[in-house]
C-alpha cells in the first residue's frame, strides 16, 4: 500500500484529501505546518508528498528543499498562488506536479494515481526480472508462462497480468482501484468486483501447490505474500513451461 503525507494547514483540506485516498486505498498520514511535516516523512518514509505551499513556520518551497536533501519521493504542491514563477520555482526545488486551488478531489486522485504510476512503472522496468521462481512455481514474464510442479496452469490472458502484478508488488497492499487501474487499463468499464471475481480463480487454480498466498486485506484490497511455513518445496527438475491462454 503506497504510503501519502499530507502536508497542509488547512484542516478541512486535510481531512476531505486523507478521506478520499484512504478511500481509494492508499495509507495517509498527515502534518499541519512544514516542520512536523519533515518529521513525520523522516519517520515514515512517504511514496508521495501532497504539500501545501503556504505553510506556518516553514514555508512548503523550504519543506522541499529539505525533504529532496533526503528523498526522491515525488511532491505535488497544492497552493493557491497560481504565477508561473511560483511553478517554476517549485519544480526547480523537486516538485513533481503541480495542482492549484480550489480543485477538485478527482483532479487530486488522478494526479496522485499517475504519479505514483510513472515512479512504480519506471521502478518496474528497472526491477522486475523477465523470470520470477518461488519455490516450485516460476512465472516467466516474456514467454508469458507458468509452470508448477510440472502440472499445466492454464491462466487467461487477463490472470496471468494480475499475478505478474501482484508478484512485482509482493508484499505491498494493492487496491481494486488500483489493480482495475493498472491491470485491465483506462479504458475498462464494469464493476469493479471483477476484481475479486479474478483472484477467486487464482486462488482456485493456484489452490495450496504453491509457496504464495493472495491475501484479503479487510477495506483495503489484495496482498501477495510468501508462505511462511508449509508451503510446497521446490521442485527438483523444471518440468515442460505452460503456455498461458492469450
Amino acid at each position: 500500500m503506497d504510503r501519502i503525507l499530507i502536508v497542509e494547514d488547512d484542516e478541512g483540506i486535510r481531512e476531505t484529501l486523507r478521506y478520499n485516498l484512504e478511500a481509494t486505498g492508499y495509507a495517509v498520514s498527515e502534518a499541519g505546518d512544514g516542520a512536523v511535516g519533515l518529521r513525520t516523512a523522516h519517520n515514515l518514509r512517504p511514496d508521495l508528498v501532497l504539500l501545501d505551499l503556504m505553510l506556518p513556520s516553514m514555508s512548503g518551497m523550504d519543506f522541499c528543499r529539505a525533504f529532496r536533501r533526503a528523498s526522491s519521493a515525488p511532491i505535488i504542491m497544492l497552493t493557491a498562488k497560481d504565477s508561473e514563477v511560483d511553478k517554476i520555482v517549485g519544480l526547480e526545488l523537486g516538485a513533481d506536479d503541480y495542482i492549484t486551488k480550489p480543485f477538485s478531489v478527482r483532479e487530486v486522485l488522478a494526479r496522485v494515481h499517475a504519479v505514483l504510476r510513472r515512479r512504480n512503472d519506471g521502478q518496474g522496468e528497472r526491477s522486475q526480472p523477465e523470470q520470477e521462481t518461488i519455490g516450485n512455481f516460476s512465472l516467466d514474464r516474456p514467454g508469458r508462462r507458468v509452470m508448477v510442479d510440472g502440472s499445466e496452469v492454464h491462466l487467461t490472458s487477463r490472470e496471468f497480468d494480475l499475478l505478474s502484478h501482484l508478484i512485482a508488488r509482493s508484499g505491498r497492499v494493492q487496491s481494486r482501484e488500483m489493480l482495475l487501474q493498472e491491470v485491465w487499463g483506462n479504458t475498462f468499464v464494469g464493476d469493479r468486483k471483477t476484481v475479486d471475481v479474478h483472484i477467486r480463480w487464482l486462488r482456485e487454480k493456484l489452490a495450496d501447490r504453491v509457496p504464495l498466498e493472495i491475501v484479503t486485506v479487510r477495506g483495503a484490497g489484495y496482498r501477495l505474500d510468501r508462505r511462511k511455513s508449509g508451503g510446497p518445496e521446490a521442485a527438483g527438475d523444471q518440468a515442460p513451461a505452460i503456455s498461458v491462454a492469450r
